[in-house]
């Protein structure tokens, strides 16, 4: 049953609509904001049975974890991002950091080394854990900059329309596309020699999904950028970001109906023109953005699309691999046995060319190469752990979609015993894995549950269970199609598959899709929040 103070529920009032924006993830729900500040009647489509997609949370018994919001920069008021994500939320967004030291690294042989909340002691940490690198790593601190500097006119070429494109990505994103077509791996191996820094400066590669020998160097820049000033986590919860988002929806008329499940975007005379639903019930408006990631839009809700040059390149494009995630409920103090409000990345390898743990229902089970591990109610100021010490973790590392496939078509807690066999393999390995690293929370550990691809598929239905999108390779951003502004007109792209991935690059990508729908009103937006 849907809460009573949450802006979303099953129903929603009648038409007419300005504007329909299917999924309510970070990217729609910025979308629909700022639509809805600039006087627009927007209905929210969402098909689970709650608002927020990867930032929404869920309970299990005394428990409650995030689904994909562990650790996000640039949400202060000293950024664009931030001061925008709170006007678009009237203010009641608030944020806390994870501390002095946001992302803790433990790499084979006893290294060590914290990425902190300052851009001088990043710089002094590496420093002194290379001493005879200082160059290589003055050099990528530059590089960083220049990816950081050379985005905004990368990301107001993608907002003009198609017939300005060419020209705009020659003069306004021509910087950007220069870092955007180099490989990570490359630019990295210009820097130094060393194995080991290289696998430093690469180590965040799992908060974007592709390894440095694929990835784009820009994406792995603008992460580093990202955190340069620290992590935060949603005061009360990752929840809040849709409670003042979506809440933002309704204060202007529009609403955010859940179980709603799109079948089709409605396409008339070349245009789009609103959605049929998966009960055939027809939704108008003159604006419609998918908000679920351009490839599952042209793949599952444009089917005349399929035959254009622009859909095949789309759907040509690999996603980024798939995870699992092991929630963990705890009994007791967790901060004794060393856990904080900072994420712990435990790497059992070198090679950061190791794209996943590798995994198959039918042979053994190993370690997984890297765990990201998160403790939610640590982030949280507002958590209230009782008299039990109730506190949450979460494990997370990829896995091959393959494995897993077989098991898409099965129902959601209905699938059968080899798959629950598998699961609960899975489970113990990495609860073990877990427990070599920090041995003091084997006696707090009271419950655990793993998450797999299909039940990310089951919920937010991404290409191949990945919770980044399409993989940000340098032939994602080469693509021409990937703008928010589609190529049906009337129809708009939002989230991080338009951008950047990540909960911010997410953001942006809804930002994006506002600015190409209304250029004038949005831009204003942007504007005032980049004045401050």
């Amino acid at each position: 049953m849907t809460r009573p103070d949450v802006p979303w529920s099953k129903r929603a009032p009648d038409g007419p609509w300005d504007a329909i924006v299917i999924g309510s993830g970070m990217g729609g729900m910025t979308c629909a904001a700022m639509l809805a500040q600039l006087g627009k009647r927007v209905l929210v489509l969402e098909q689970h049975y709650t608002a927020g997609g990867f930032t929404h949370t869920f309970a299990r018994k005394q428990w409650t974890w995030d689904v994909g919001v562990h650790a996000v920069g640039e949400v202060s008021p000293r950024t664009m991002t931030g001061r925008l994500l709170s006007r678009l939320t009237d203010g009641q967004l608030a944020w806390a950091s994870l501390g002095p030291v946001y992302d803790a690294f433990h790499f084979p042989d006893g290294v060590e080394l914290d990425f902190p909340d300052s851009p001088q002691q990043f710089r002094a940490n590496l420093i002194a854990a290379f001493p005879d690198e200082e160059r290589a790593i003055d050099d990528y601190l530059h590089a960083v900059r220049q990816v950081a500097g050379a985005m905004k006119g990368y990301y107001l070429a993608r907002t003009l329309p198609r017939a300005w494109a060419q020209i705009a990505d020659r003069t306004l994103g021509r910087k950007a596309q220069a870092f955007l077509g180099e490989r990570t791996a490359d630019v990295l191996a210009r820097l130094t020699s060393n194995p080991r820094l290289r696998a430093v400066f690469a180590a965040q590669w799992g908060y974007y999904g592709s390894v440095p020998s694929r990835s784009s160097f820009a994406m792995q820049a603008l992460v580093v950028k990202h955190f340069l000033w620290g992590g935060f986590y949603p005061v009360g919860g990752a929840e809040q970001i849709a409670r003042g988002l979506l809440g933002t929806v309704a204060k202007h008329g529009g609403w955010t109906r859940i179980r709603a499940d799109v079948a089709e975007v409605l396409v008339e005379r070349g245009r789009a023109v609103g959605v049929r639903m998966r009960d055939g019930e027809e939704l108008r408006a003159p604006t419609v953005v998918s908000a679920i990631g351009a490839r599952a839009t042209v793949e599952r809700l444009l089917p005349g699309s399929r035959g254009a040059a622009w859909s095949r390149s789309i759907a040509q494009l690999p996603a980024a691999p798939a995870h699992v995630c092991l929630y963990i409920g705890f009994k007791g103090d967790i901060r004794q046995a060393g856990a904080s409000g900072a994420n712990q990345w435990f790497y059992e390898t070198w090679d950061t060319e190791v794209t996943g743990w590798d995994v198959s229902a039918d042979g053994p089970v190993g370690d997984a190469p890297v765990l990201y591990c998160s403790f939610p109610s640590l982030k949280d100021p507002t958590h209230d752990p009782g008299p039990e010490q109730l506190h949450t973790g979460e494990v997370v590392t990829f896995v091959p979609w393959a494995a897993f496939e077989r098991w898409k078509a099965q129902r959601w807690r209905n699938r059968d015993e080899d798959y629950q066999a598998f699961k609960q393999r899975l489970a113990d390995a990495l609860l073990k894995q877990l427990l070599r690293h920090m041995p003091g929370l084997a006696p707090h550990v009271a419950f655990t549950e793993l998450s797999t691809p299909v039940t990310t598929d089951h919920f937010a239905r991404p290409i191949d269970g990945s919770i980044y999108g399409l993989e940000p390779t340098v032939e994602r951003f080469a693509n021409q199609a990937l703008r928010p502004r589609a190529p049906v007109p009337g129809l708009f792209f939002a989230g991080s598959e338009v951008t950047t991935v990540g909960v911010m690059g997410a953001m942006m990508g809804g930002v994006l899709a506002a600015v190409a729908a209304e250029p004038i009103g949005a831009m204003r937006q942007v504007l005032a929040a980049s004045r401050g």
